[in-house]
């Protein structure tokens, strides 16, 4: 699971700040994981420091992001929710998911499908 989350949140980011609306530029950005809330509950989930600018695509030129947020959270968060749920099918269906103790239910496909319709 945690490579899905990384996988959906660094290809978000990629794809995103490439776009010309947002920023039209190659960024690089650090993720880290945290796997708990601040309550110390399971809640697995990534920050990333993420520079206000990037490279054009020929690496020659830094553009500057003209905003406090170059990409708009109901966007990255669209993005981010496709790529994830498509990299969890993906997993799902090549039976790369293991399941611990109170989710083994979700190997059953009817069960999986109605769990991933309500994160829709």
């Amino acid at each position: 699971m945690y490579s899905i989350l990384f996988n959906a949140v660094s290809e978000t980011l990629l794809e995103l700040s490439k776009d010309k609306k947002y920023l039209g530029a190659q960024i690089g950005f650090m993720s880290i994981l945290h796997t708990f809330g601040q309550n110390l509950m399971n809640h697995p989930h990534i920050h990333c420091v993420v520079p206000s600018g990037g490279l054009t695509s020929d690496g020659t030129r830094w553009i500057n992001s003209n905003k406090d947020f170059f990409i708009p959270v109901k966007v990255l968060s669209r993005k981010f929710r496709a790529k994830f749920l498509f990299y969890l099918k993906k997993a799902y269906y090549s039976n790369a998911l293991k399941y611990s103790t109170g989710i083994e239910e979700l190997t059953e496909k009817h069960i999986f499908l109605s769990f991933i319709g309500k994160v829709i």
